[in-house]
């Protein structure tokens, strides 16, 4: 495995030379300094845990601390000499770091779970050895790339989260918003480390996904036993290999799958591999009793076309066309249901719909909205979410980075900062001096210009520490974190 100390961009390797002389201690600062998303102006705080453990402690000291110095000087030598230069591979400050054995940093940060507003700080670095001050800064490439997409995806999860209340409040009685959508982006990624990431921020505000990777990685990493509790469920469910198989003989695929593969409980059917208005006005009334006769529900996946229309039905389509209708509405004239407290249109608990893929924030919304204009219950259909809403975002999408504001130079305290006067949108002007970060009301705010000592007389603070000295100080539950995200969990 690399050496840790090459797991960062070449320009990090020289900065140790290029600080101000006389810097013994460095303080940065974790930000989402702007939203690319419409209604969403906080952002949740997660994944950081996992970083922690997984490369500041266990890599750390498995591919560093506890490999031969010779050996890690070697390596690093080698790479940078030849890529920068000899000035370049100066190798001093790793040696020393080598000889103390251990990572002389702590982290601050506010807990996971909560929702930080924009422009707040949500974690803070720094060094707690006089010699490392060059180490805080060294290790945002490092973190960045691993921390920004759980959070990026726990965010735009818990905003889904929020459209489902929503709805599930208007229309739905005692009702399971967790189970409304799926996450079903693993295949969409660009690695496996990112689809376990981006599914755990997922499966903060719902307990549907695809991934089974993200299990492992929050019993792993978030203190969580799916023998114990709800980590996540998964769905059976066919794909159009499967429905191919049988050919275009679509009756008999299904009366197998229905009555024979799978008897009893839940199985989703995707139903447009070759006409999926004909599966449900000529095929589903053949099939009608054998649902109805069975011990779990049927889940009619549409999966092409647009999931508006095709769930909700089409205003433009002919007003005789069971497109027209769409497919809860010919699922109630079908199997039929109930009428809830509320009002509201329930499909048998036999039958139901999802749309496996592509529905966005945008479209999640118009659907719960029609059809609660149309009278149907939002449960009656759950909504997947794929990797275009989770996998289509950068570090940028909420502008994360990490800014150095404070220093001490030669014994004094230095408020350091950066401003560019080209950035017109103040978007990338930091915070100056140590931060408090306070609670008012449902915000999380902050206040920046302090010394140390004034920031340490604000015993409030929500920075806590979480990292020191290579150990971790606090450690965080799948369940805390759900519960402190939305209490209604």
């Amino acid at each position: 495995m690399i050496n840790p100390l090459l797991l960062t961009d070449f320009y990090k390797t020289i900065h140790h030379m290029c600080y101000a002389q006389g810097l013994t201690k460095l303080v940065s600062y974790w930000t989402p300094r702007m939203s690319r998303k419409e209604d969403m102006d906080k952002v949740v705080m997660f994944g950081l845990q996992p970083f922690i453990k997984k490369y500041l402690i266990s890599y750390f000291n498995e591919n560093f601390f506890n490999r031969p110095k010779d050996e890690i000087i070697a390596e690093y030598k080698r790479i940078i000499s030849r890529a920068m230069g000899e000035i370049a591979a100066d190798t001093e400050h790793i040696e020393k770091l080598h000889d103390l054995g251990y990572l002389p940093i702590q982290i601050r940060a506010v807990e996971e779970g909560t929702r930080v507003n924009i422009k707040t700080p949500m974690i803070e670095i720094t060094n707690t050895h006089e010699d490392f001050a060059w180490l805080v800064n060294y290790l945002e490439t490092f973190m960045s790339c691993h921390i920004w997409q759980p959070m990026t995806s726990a965010t735009i999860a818990y905003r889904y989260r929020e459209i489902i209340e929503k709805y599930f409040e208007l229309t739905v009685e005692n009702g399971e918003p967790a189970k409304a959508c799926g996450d079903f982006s693993m295949r969409g990624f660009s690695s496996l480390e990112s689809a376990e990431s981006s599914s755990a921020g997922h499966l903060l505000s719902f307990t549907g996904t695809a991934t089974i990777p993200a299990i492992v990685y929050l019993e792993e990493y978030y203190n969580c036993d799916i023998e114990k509790e709800t980590v996540a469920l998964g769905t059976p469910s066919t794909e159009h290999s499967v429905m191919c198989s049988y050919g275009q003989d679509e009756l008999s695929a299904y009366k197998r799958l229905i009555n024979e593969v799978f008897p009893t409980g839940i199985l989703s059917i995707v139903s447009d591999t070759y006409d999926y208005w004909n599966v449900i006005t000529n095929l589903l009334p053949v099939l009608k009793q054998d649902i109805l006769n069975r011990d779990g529900k049927i889940v009619i996946r549409g999966d092409s076309g647009d999931p508006v229309k095709i769930i909700c039905g089409d205003n433009e389509a002919s007003k005789d066309s069971p497109a027209y209708k769409g497919t809860v509405e010919l699922l109630w004239d079908l199997f039929g249901g109930s009428i809830n407290s509320k009002g509201y249109k329930v499909l048998d608990k036999h039958i139901g719909t999802i749309y496996g893929d592509s529905i966005t924030v945008e479209r999640c919304d118009e659907i719960c909205k029609q059809l609660a204009d149309k009278g149907f219950a939002v449960s009656n259909c759950v909504f997947g979410i794929g990797s275009y809403t989770y996998q289509f975002n950068t570090r940028d999408t909420f502008g994360f980075a990490l800014k150095a504001t404070h220093a001490v130079i030669n014994g004094e305290e230095k408020f350091i900062f950066k401003d560019p006067k080209t950035d017109t949108g103040n978007f990338k002007k930091s915070q100056k001096g140590m931060c408090y970060v306070y609670r008012e009301g449902d915000d999380i705010l902050y206040k920046d210009q302090l010394t140390i000592k004034e920031q340490e007389a604000y015993t409030d603070n929500l920075l806590i520490p979480v990292f020191k000295d290579g150990k971790l100080t606090r450690e965080y539950s799948l369940k805390e974190i759900r519960n402190r995200l939305n209490k209604k969990f």
